[in-house]
């Protein structure tokens, strides 16, 4: 398998090299290819964190 970078697209929902598709369609870059295929969960934790930051700025 070839040398990162990686790219999810959201387009396909698979891991691409950086020659994939055009970048308003993927996630990333990412260094490793395991890095990419988690990129959602990834996503949908980091999000979590900062709703969480809001909610405390916000007094709740």
């Amino acid at each position: 398998m070839a040398g990162g970078p990686w790219f999810f697209c959201l387009k396909h929902h698979t891991v691409e090299p950086r020659d994939g598709c055009a970048e308003r369609h993927r996630l990333g870059p990412y260094e490793t290819h395991e890095e990419a295929e988690h990129a959602l969960q990834s996503v949908a934790e980091r999000n979590e964190q900062l709703d969480e930051a809001d909610r405390k700025w916000e007094g709740d």
